[in-house]
């Protein structure tokens, strides 16, 4: 599985179709079942692979999709970029499966319809065991425009 930014989100980025530091944006979480590519374009892609179990409910409504909190966007003109940042993210208790990666999304009415952002593979795969999982973003942000 490789890490890979959605056409999808770069098409409605251009649009005017996604507002990343006002609109909803939330996490999930998925094994390796499916492999990443640019063109995927819903969430309904990675239904099948989301983890399910102990401290993590899948689904459009499921408690186990994260909020991103704490959302900004900045722009760096020393290093001429902008970067979308936000805080990190905690699932507490969680032995759900083993989680290869993070799907990004901007949910709308359900998974057909929430377009995906990005896919960030985990460099090791991690098996949640009941304890908490944490993933903690890059301190150069979560995503860049350069």
């Amino acid at each position: 599985m490789s890490s890979v930014v959605s056409n999808k989100i770069k098409a409605l980025l251009l649009s005017g179709g996604v507002d990343l530091d006002t609109d909803g944006i939330k996490a999930m979480l998925v094994t390796s079942a499916h492999t990443p590519n640019a063109d995927d374009n819903f969430v309904s892609t990675y239904t099948a692979s989301e983890l399910s179990g102990t401290g993590y409910a899948g689904g459009f409504a499921g408690s186990g999709r994260k909020a991103l909190a704490s959302k900004t966007v900045t722009q760096d003109n020393v290093n001429d970029l902008a970067y979308l940042d936000a805080d990190d993210l905690v699932w507490t208790g969680i032995s759900a499966g083993t989680a290869a990666a993070l799907v990004l999304y901007k949910p709308v009415n359900d998974d057909t319809d929430s377009p995906i952002i990005a896919v960030f593979q985990f460099s090791v795969a991690i098996t949640t065991n009941g304890g908490d999982l944490t993933v903690s973003w890059n301190v150069a942000g979560i995503l860049k425009a350069a």
